[in-house]
């Protein structure tokens, strides 16, 4: 089964500017570090195509060999474009069997995280996959308990656990994407995180967090 990876990038981020290209202390940029995890999956024959879909050619700079450039349009780079609008797009230019949703965000998800997620779906037990961390704490919700009673309040260990998704990947199919316009169907396979996978930048100081994780774990 044709299974492409794709990264949507865009390089006028609100929150943190540029943080798609911003580098870590040893000069590597963040997009570049998924980008090589996803390069292991596809040298290990999980993974047939890898492409960063993104409007401005200039990032091609940035790309690993074995890495393709798609040129999206420059609309798809508003605020008020939605996630499903970069699928379709993407979705009408490039023909697979099997799409994973890849974000630049999320530089710390295994190799294994991926190809779990990518086997679960090309097996045809799952429609879709994603990545996700476990949650089994205390939960309030508009000033009240959600998961527990103040009366009795249970170990931690004991609650049944919440998911909570990351930001990458989603697995699924050309099906999945037409019938939901979206990145899951009704039957996912969930495949459950670390901490250090779970970390997602959104804002400067999350890339502070990542960057500290990257040089005294990751590229160790």
């Amino acid at each position: 089964m044709k299974t492409t990876i794709f990264m949507p990038i865009k390089l006028n981020n609100e929150r943190t500017p540029g943080k798609n290209l911003k580098k870590f202390d040893d000069g590597t940029a963040l997009l570049q570090v998924p980008l090589m995890t996803a390069l292991e999956a596809k040298k290990d024959g999980d993974v047939d195509r890898i492409v960063v879909f993104c409007s401005n050619p200039d990032i091609q700079e940035y790309l690993p060999e074995g890495v393709e450039f798609v040129q999206r349009p420059e609309r798809l780079d508003t605020q008020a474009i939605r996630c499903g609008d970069i699928i379709e797009a993407f979705l009408e230019q490039e023909e697979s069997d099997i799409y994973v949703m890849y974000h630049a965000t999320s530089p710390f998800i295994t190799k294994k995280t991926l190809t779990d997620c990518i086997n679960a779906v090309k097996s045809g037990k799952y429609d879709s996959a994603f990545a996700a961390k476990k949650l089994q704490n205390f939960m309030w919700f508009d000033g009240k308990p959600l998961n527990f009673a103040l009366d009795c309040a249970p170990r931690t260990q004991d609650m049944k656990p919440y998911y909570c998704e990351l930001s990458s990947p989603y697995v699924f199919t050309r099906e999945v994407f037409e019938k939901y316009h979206g990145r899951t169907g009704e039957n996912p396979f969930i495949c459950e995180c670390s901490e250090i996978e779970a970390i997602d930048i959104d804002y400067p100081e999350d890339f502070e967090l990542a960057n500290a994780v990257y040089m005294s774990l990751i590229k160790k």
